[in-house]
């Protein structure tokens, strides 16, 4: 290959919250969500950067802490340096932090890794009065460390000519070694040559690598090691023993703590004699911690929580009200105009209430799915949504949860407009298999971007003078709900203790305008994506089930002879202006014999669809539902929902421009329910609480499914889920009939 076409493997390593994703963005152009916590990486990205004709296949790792493989995130990162054998590894180390962050750089070297270390975060090191000889740090290492700043691009050229440079230089991987003092080096000597001779592992690891590996007890190498070379693997663990029980015997510690304390003493040597210089007292408060003193306050911060949830509601429908009423609008404009140029047939019935009325229920939607993911956009970049996974630790942990299970609730739609098939990923942070199992099992009942605009439609139906108070207690409600039953599941089925909680909570930092575009962006166009692909397609094939088989001719010629008789009835100087019965215009003596056409063609409409595959099936359910004050039509809608939970707007939008007249199809969803006689504010609740509550949507449950290794959770999510929505959904509505509320 000749100089003009090189291509190099390049990682980019670090921890988490270290502007490894914000750099990664700022070099390839990817549009990968980035948060401003920990743990929103769990899995590698991939992009293309060319610089003078060298072509680099960047790879984001995910964020961690070591290379020794506790959790998803740190085997995933390890596999893929020893399997891929990147040309060059850029880590990010968070200047502002540096000696923590320099304990993955010590593993990485001491793996062989060839590195390039970006000296990130640079202006948060300066405003806590750090100052970093960067040149100093490089010599003692003895690998270039480029100072930069990820969110500005501040040093990016630089760091991605260094990355070229090692790589082209193709050097073989060089251990780092370290010495972990007179208790631990010896053995790790005898390790290292028995290893060494015997070649055991070497072709995945250096010899004192698996050495320390074994020391520490990693049970991914301890399993390769068992199965490559049973023999030695027990000698290998005898004499990790060995060390243990004299560790423990001598100094009350073990391996692992030693192995650790070292490294952070060969990390200490480093940055003495004046590489880091700290120019400001350190018991100083600086601007983040200020700040943590009132918002994370035990008494304060709750409060001021809830107000800031309740904030974000009230701008988002409050701001969203307008253009949502616009579209609505726009999309019935569109219907009309349809219905008045395409012949009477399915195809006119397709393009109607199948794609117009079903999809646009949903996209009428998009300026509150903006807002709102604007405003969880905000929260997240500014560090906010990390200081309430800290608050909410000690609640969680009541109810047999992790306070890492917050970050999965939220992600999930813990603030109404997450999604689950990514809070279920979340919960890869999580070390319990316990834990980890009864958190994505709940996080599907958050308020998720698919249920919002369900609720939207319902709040604005009939609780239009309430709409950010009820979305404030639906969140309440869900919350309550996940927790509740999380502790169920903890008590019951997956018993066990709750594991410590350890969260770097990230400096606050006030979020590019750029940036903030970009979220919203990224998750509006999932949710239209969604719409203008797998909702219209789902849309059309219930669209289809409530078409046909259709009337038989017999009852076809039975409705058309009630209007006939209408007609006969009619006066002559009124009837021209009844048989235009779609018009507002006319005199009040035609109004009584248009309205007795228009229940005619309601009543075969609404016959037609009863009659429909999707109407039988939505009619033999009654027998069920009706304790929930669910009709056929709702049924049905409810039943798409198993697929995707935006498909209840578009069903409904179906049903109900089937199975009504004309003239109510010119009014929004929202309007024609409200309109129904048989809705009510009561039977609307007992509805918003089911779809809160019942079985994930296929997506989530393809992803629970992946993440617990077996269909046996995914089937449980959609039974158990279902079931308990169910319950409830019958106690609220029978509940609100006994004390009078179902009028």
């Amino acid at each position: 290959m000749s100089d003009a076409e090189r291509e190099f493997l390049v990682a980019l390593a670090g921890n988490p919250n270290c502007g490894k994703t914000t750099l990664f963005n700022a070099v390839t152009g990817a549009r990968q969500h980035v948060g401003n916590y920990p743990g929103i990486t769990v899995e590698k990205k991939e992009g293309f950067y060319t610089l003078n004709g060298t072509r680099i296949r960047l790879v984001d790792l995910p964020g961690t802490y070591s290379l020794t493989a506790y959790s998803m995130e740190e085997l995933v990162a390890r596999d893929f340096l020893v399997n891929d054998r990147p040309r060059v590894v850029i880590d990010i180390v968070d200047a502002s932090n540096l000696e923590r962050n320099l304990y993955l750089t010590v593993q990485l070297l001491e793996l062989g890794t060839p590195l390039v270390i970006a000296l990130n975060m640079m202006d948060a090191a300066a405003a806590r009065g750090i100052e970093i000889d960067a040149a100093e740090l490089a010599r003692r290492l003895r690998l270039p460390v480029i100072p930069t700043v990820a969110r500005t691009g501040k040093g990016k050229d630089e760091l991605l000519a260094a990355a070229v440079g090692e790589a082209t230089k193709d050097r073989a991987w060089e251990p780092l070694h370290v010495s972990y003092g007179p208790d631990v080096d010896p053995a790790l000597r005898e390790m290292e040559r028995n290893i060494r001779d015997s070649g055991f592992l070497t072709d995945v690891f250096p010899p004192r690598w698996t050495a320390l590996k074994v020391l520490e007890g990693d049970e991914q190498v301890l399993g390769k090691g068992r199965e490559a070379d049973p023999e030695l693997s027990r000698k290998l663990e005898a004499t990790a023993a060995r060390v243990a029980e004299h560790l423990e015997k001598t100094l009350d510690s073990y391996p692992e703590a030693i192995i650790a304390d070292h490294r952070y003493g060969f990390i200490a040597s480093l940055l003495r004699n004046g590489v880091v210089r700290q120019n400001r007292k350190a018991d100083r408060l600086y601007l983040s911690d200020q700040l943590d003193r009132v918002l994370t306050n035990r008494f304060l911060g709750p409060i001021i929580m809830v107000l800031i949830l309740y904030v974000v509601y009230q701008f988002t429908f409050n701001y969203s009200k307008l253009p949502v009423e616009l579209l609505e609008s726009g999309f019935t404009m569109l219907g009309r105009h349809m219905e008045s140029v395409l012949p009477d047939g399915p195809v006119k019935s397709l393009v109607v209430s199948g794609i117009i009325d079903g999809v646009g229920g949903i996209i009428g939607f998009v300026p509150l799915i903006v807002f709102m993911f604007l405003s969880i956009a905000l929260l997240e970049d500014t560090g906010y949504l990390a200081r309430v996974a800290y608050m909410l630790d000690r609640v969680f942990r009541s109810f047999g949860l992790h306070g890492s299970s917050v970050m999965a609730f939220i992600i999930s739609g813990g603030i109404a407009g997450g999604c689950a098939v990514p809070g279920v990923m979340a919960t890869r942070t999580l070390r319990s298999p316990k834990e980890r199992l009864a958190t994505l099992l709940t996080a599907p009942f958050m308020n998720c971007g698919a249920k919002l605009p369900v609720f939207a439609m319902l709040i604005a139906a009939f609780f239009p003078e309430r709409r950010a108070l009820m979305m404030f207690v639906l969140t309440l409600l869900s919350w309550s709900a996940a927790l509740l039953l999380a502790k169920l599941i903890r008590v019951t089925i997956l018993r066990g203790p709750s594991t410590p909680f350890l969260l770097e909570l990230p400096p606050y930092r006030l979020p590019t305008f750029k940036g903030l575009l970009i979220h919203t962006w990224e998750r509006t166009w999932q949710y239209i994506r969604k719409a203008g692909t797998i909702i219209l397609a789902i849309s059309i094939l219930f669209w289809a089930l409530m078409s046909f088989p259709g009337l038989s001719e017999t009852e076809r010629q039975a409705f058309d002879a009630k209007r006939q008789d209408v007609l006969r009835q009619i006066p002559e100087d009124v009837k021209p202006e009844v048989l235009g019965r779609g018009q507002d215009a006319g005199t009040a003596s035609a109004a009584p014999w248009r309205d007795r056409l228009l229940a005619v063609d309601r009543e075969e409409a609404e016959s037609a669809l009863k009659q429909s595959f999707a109407g039988r099936i939505g009619t033999a359910l009654e027998g069920i539902t009706r304790w929930t004050g669910f009709d056929w039509r709702l049924n049905v809608a409810l039943l798409s929902g198993f697929a995707a939970k935006e498909l209840i707007i578009s069903t409904l939008g179906t049903a109900y421009s089937l199975g009504e007249s004309s003239k109510d199809e010119e009014l929004p969803l929202s309007a024609r329910l409200a309109a129904d006689k048989s809705w009510n504010p009561l039977q609307a609740f007992s509805v918003i609480v089911f779809i809160m509550l019942y079985a994930p949507c296929l997506a989530t449950v393809t992803c629970i499914v992946k993440e617990s290794g077996t269909w046996k959770w995914g089937v449980f999510s959609m039974a158990f889920n279902t079931a308990i929505a169910f319950a409830l959904a019958i106690l609220v509505y029978q509940g609100g009939l006994w004390l009078g509320m179902g009028t």
